[in-house]
């Protein structure tokens, strides 16, 4: 067995003879009586103390303990009381992925997580406390979609503390523990007429947006950073280089998701709607820094610009005042009660413009590797998932073939007595 045990109560003099003679302590009585310690891997001593007339249950602790140390699953106990806070504050802490994901995990994790597992020690976690969290997270957010994304920090963070040796094992992975399905609703685009009828109700130094997100397929940070040199009238291409997003509560230019840029086919009307936006709102230039708050700072001349000064689009101030609005007006969402904000539109946002995009393009023949391409999806894979039922379907493709073979026979046959005659 590693280590020993140390009785507190009673300390062992050599007697007058050969054999020790047991004398009491000061401590005899009271507090915890036995101390178990051992040397643990990092050569330094640990110990745990147990109550009086619980010796055999501190040789068990101590057996167990020797027993994790030979098979590879020791855990430090000091590092086993570090909370589930603790750690994910040094974690968060650690990311290296860009500011945005890093902030919406920070998000994600100090309102959604914290308040439920922050308290709790990582030794001691097991996998009921994840299905009550997740219980309790599904009576606050009703987006299952939402929910994983959550569940997907957490485990994240979890499966950290265990190759941090922390803990053994991430509760999130036990079998008993579901996390929340995958989003299984299927995307519903836009007919022509909301789209034109959401536009129509927008300002109209913001109407030519609906162009390049419906007739485009940009993203909504991609339309408020895009410059006057972006747009190649003369090639019939729109290069998608540069969003506008909010970094620690401040605007900054950086390239798009996933730092991948792209060019866009630009149609003749599309383009024609875009001469006549910049005729009629000259672009203005921009200047703000390059991917965070402190970054060196860079000007562009934006097709978009705030309502009130010469400054970028905010993205939240313009959901709540413009897109909104549009939207009620165009009958999409009802209106705000009196002094309340508008229903949440998760579903309508200006996310839904590119998948109206993907819609008219797919229904037209485009491929899928194309159009993943045009939106910048980095898998075309998943392309096909978010879109594979918007493709025209196989059989139809089957029946539309085989017509167009009969329809150029010879001959038609109408049974044995036209073959007689």
């Amino acid at each position: 067995m590693a280590g020993h045990i140390q009785d507190r109560w009673y300390k062992t003099h050599p007697g007058l003879g050969s054999k020790p003679v047991r004398v009491k302590t000061d401590r005899h009585g009271t507090g915890l009586r036995y101390r178990a310690r051992y040397i643990g891997p990092d050569g330094s001593e640990k110990s745990k103390s147990f109550r009086d007339g619980q010796k055999r249950l501190a040789e068990k602790w101590l057996s167990k303990t020797e027993t994790d140390m030979d098979s590879g699953q020791y855990i430090d106990p000091k590092l086993a009381q570090t909370t589930f806070r603790e750690y994910a504050e040094r974690w968060l802490k650690a990311q290296t992925s860009d500011p945005t994901s890093r902030e919406s995990v920070n998000s994600q994790i100090r309102l959604h997580a914290l308040p439920y597992l922050g308290s709790r020690p990582l030794g001691s976690f097991k996998p009921e406390h994840i299905r009550e969290w997740l219980s309790e997270l599904e009576r606050a957010i009703p987006a299952t979609s939402y929910r994983r994304v959550i569940f997907s920090s957490v485990s994240a963070i979890l499966n950290a503390a265990v190759d941090d040796e922390y803990m053994r094992k991430n509760p999130c992975n036990a079998t008993t523990v579901r996390a929340p399905a995958r989003n299984a609703q299927k995307v519903v685009p836009w007919t022509a007429e909301r789209v034109f009828a959401v536009q129509a109700a927008l300002p109209e130094q913001y109407r030519a947006m609906v162009d390049l997100g419906a007739g485009c397929g940009l993203r909504q940070g991609e339309i408020f950073g895009l410059a006057e040199d972006a747009i190649r009238f003369d090639t019939g291409w729109v290069h998608v280089g540069c969003q506008v997003k909010v970094i620690e509560g401040a605007l900054v230019f950086d390239l798009p998701k996933r730092q991948k840029e792209r060019d866009v086919p630009l149609s003749p009307q599309v383009a024609e709607a875009l001469k006549r936006h910049m005729a009629d709102f000259a672009p203005v230039s921009v200047t703000l820094p390059w991917a965070r708050p402190d970054g060196k700072p860079v000007a562009k001349r934006l097709l978009f610009i705030r309502l009130a000064g010469n400054g970028a689009v905010r993205r939240n101030d313009f959901n709540a005042r413009l897109w909104k609005p549009a939207l009620v007006a165009a009958d999409v969402i009802p209106a705000a009660e009196p002094g309340k904000p508008h229903t949440a539109a998760r579903e309508h946002g200006m996310h839904a413009l590119r998948h109206f995009y993907a819609s008219v393009l797919l229904d037209a023949g485009e491929n899928i590797k194309a159009l993943s391409t045009y939106l910048g999806h980095t898998d075309p894979g998943f392309t096909l998932r978010t879109y594979t039922h918007l493709l025209p379907s196989s059989e139809g493709r089957a029946r539309v073939a085989m017509d167009k073979v009969y329809l150029g026979r010879p001959f038609r046959s109408d049974g044995p007595q036209a073959a007689q005659g």
